[in-house]
């Protein structure tokens, strides 16, 4: 199965883009892995919050296609990281083409990705960028892998 992570706008910092290389080089390995960045919504300053939304929301569902969509968001579920190996195993197990994770813009998503959604995944309760965001996912996506291979980079 793939995983695909939609994202939108580019990362900006240097430092994050070597991060998030790191972990898609690692996740090589594991999983066929697909990073679709989203561009950031022109004039978005002349636009409302919702019209910024919707915009970004229809580039998501128009990337995430047919496929099974887990938004994360900060009111979402969370899991250990144990945990969140067993739902990859989970989400693999149930077959499909892919499982598509997405983060959203900085105003969060529309209704219609949240309509459209299987469920929210946090990664923490506390906030981060969004660009962090990516990263951290890679990584725990990661781990998640290296967990489910009894390989030795997570400690309990």
């Amino acid at each position: 199965m793939k995983v695909k992570l939609i994202c939108i706008g580019k990362t900006g910092k240097d430092f994050l883009v070597a991060g998030e290389n790191e972990y898609i080089n690692r996740l090589k390995h594991y999983v066929q892995l697909e990073r679709i960045e989203i561009p950031d919504i022109k004039n978005a300053k002349k636009l409302t919050f919702q019209q910024v939304k919707d915009a970004e929301g229809k580039e998501i569902l128009t990337k995430a296609g047919n496929d099974k969509i887990y938004l994360l968001d900060e009111r979402g579920k969370t899991f250990s990281s144990v945990s969140f190996s067993q739902f990859i195993q989970q989400q693999f197990n149930l077959g499909g083409k892919a499982i598509v994770f997405v983060i959203g813009g900085a105003y969060g998503f529309s209704d219609d990705v949240y309509a459209k959604a299987s469920g929210k995944i946090s990664l923490s309760t506390m906030t981060f960028s969004h660009q962090m965001i990516r990263m951290i996912f890679f990584e725990q996506l990661y781990r998640a892998m290296t967990i489910l291979n009894n390989e030795p980079y997570h400690h309990e």
